[in-house]
């Protein structure tokens, strides 16, 4: 038991991307004095023990004896700052995860959070809190909350509270928008635990997406795909443009309205990898007004462009990004089809998107992954 298994486990969901897509997802072992976990940005499909950053536990469990800022951007920061002041020596050029605090609180060997489409669709849809808790009664739900510091006393005080209820500790914590977290102390533990939620959820689960028909980029797509890479790269630099036709995108492009299912972002991942303003063009001549008017409101390129019957279009300022961004977007689409179960879709907040788009350390994460 210990940082190889840690690896071993880590590799074995990072790579399974019914699980974990590019940078996504967190894992961490703990013995008494140190938590050894992923860091930031880093690849859980491939870990090696040498990768994991060891944190001084005493030293982030001082973290909850101090009181920080109530603005955001200045509490985030200064958490962050204690946060690297714990780190282990020798592990001063690696950045550990932002959830952090979150591992180390859970009481249990080994921690491992993962983002499942799967079960966001249960996350980020209208009737998760409920379903989740009527279909799983042992876990725990956390309300959509902006990641970091929050989010760990959130998870922290309703831990206390479902100890104290049921004489146990809460081994299933599932996030509104943002995935589950799963805690036991072995790695067998952790996978009877997730095959439980995951044959679960797809006995419950009415429909599957159905990504069949994939086609080709004919000429207008191909004219269109040159006219984004063009826009795009008047800011600088080159592009790269990829585009994504199925079934399910058929039916979700037929319209603005219907494009509406994943028109916002569904948790922080897919802020950091596929945008969070996707454009949607109602047709192949509208591209260059269209883009004008989206870069001048949200200020930022998009990374999703949806045309009207003709297909989706994904932007990365490298092909690595770009193929991200088109798993995230795909996942995405996955994730709309699994809320149809559960009363259809919920986006995060969009207070919660500003914060995403607007910190630091996605930011961080976004620039290491790509």
């Amino acid at each position: 038991m210990g940082v190889q298994e840690l690896a071993e486990i880590s590799r074995y969901y990072g790579a399974n991307p019914g699980y974990v897509i590019a940078g996504g997802g967190n894992t961490s072992f703990k013995d008494e004095g140190t938590l050894y976990i992923k860091g930031s940005g880093a690849s859980l499909a491939h870990m090696e023990p040498a990768q994991f950053v060891r944190m001084d536990r005493s030293k982030l469990g001082a973290v909850w004896e101090k009181d920080y800022p109530e603005d955001p951007e200045k509490r985030e920061a200064a958490v962050l700052s204690d946060m690297m002041a714990a780190r282990c020596p020798g592990e001063e050029q690696k950045r550990p995860s932002v959830e952090t605090l979150l591992h180390d609180l859970l009481p249990f060997a080994y921690v491992v959070h993962t983002h499942p489409s799967l079960v966001n669709g249960l996350t980020c849809s209208q009737e998760g809190e409920n379903a989740a808790l009527r279909i799983f009664p042992h876990s725990i739900w956390i309300p959509s909350i902006n990641p970091g510091y929050i989010l760990s006393r959130a998870v922290r005080d309703a831990a206390r509270a479902y100890k104290e209820k049921n004489a146990e500790e809460a081994a299933v914590i599932f996030l509104q928008n943002h995935g589950v977290f799963v805690g036991a102390g072995t790695v067998e533990g952790i996978k009877s635990l997730y095959r439980g939620i995951m044959d679960t959820l797809e006995k419950v689960t009415k429909r599957k997406p159905d990504f069949s028909g994939s086609l080709s980029p004919d000429e207008a797509a191909g004219n269109l795909g040159n006219v984004l890479r063009g826009l795009a790269e008047t800011g600088g630099g080159r592009w790269n443009v990829q585009f994504l036709y199925n079934r399910e995108i058929a039916g979700l492009i037929e319209s603005e309205e219907s494009f509406k299912p994943v028109s916002r972002p569904f948790s922080p991942d897919h802020i950091v990898y596929a945008g969070s303003d996707p454009l949607f063009l109602p047709d192949t001549g509208a591209a260059e007004e269209a883009w004008k008017r989206h870069v001048e409101k949200t200020g930022r390129i998009p990374k999703i462009v949806a045309c009207r019957k003709v297909g989706v279009f994904v932007l990365g300022d490298s092909e690595k990004a770009a193929a991200a961004a088109s798993e995230l977007f795909l996942d995405a689409v996955k994730i709309s089809v699994y809320t149809e179960s559960f009363g259809g879709h919920r986006f995060m907040r969009e207070d919660q998107i500003d914060f995403i788009n607007n910190w630091e350390v996605e930011r961080y994460r976004s620039k290491v992954s790509g």
